[in-house]
């Protein structure tokens, strides 16, 4: 139960950092030093999954580049990151 809380949690704090970034665009590292800001201590493996994962549902779309993933939101991920759509597997963000 609290590992998939944490891990829809995951899932959104990575939609809403790619949502707030500059060309909806940020690298593995940079979505790890996010997840760091907002509690989720997690390895650079367990973000790349999250990351696999977020494409496969069309959230996201993901470039490796030599072994560092650089992201991008899609339309859906953004509709699901400002809670105008929901994606089971991913919180639900609450009222601003």
């Amino acid at each position: 139960m609290m590992k998939e809380l944490l891990q829809k949690d995951r899932r959104l704090v990575i939609l809403r950092v790619l949502y707030e970034s500059a060309g909806y665009t940020a690298n593995d590292s940079v979505l790890d030093c996010g997840l760091d800001a907002y509690g989720h201590k997690v390895s650079r493996d367990v973000v790349k999954a999250e990351l696999v994962w977020l494409e496969e549902q069309g959230l996201i779309s993901n470039e490796d580049l030599k072994g560092t993933f650089v992201s991008t939101i899609t339309q859906r991920g953004i509709d699901v990151a400002t809670g105008q759509a929901t994606n089971p597997g991913v919180k639900r963000p609450s009222p601003v």
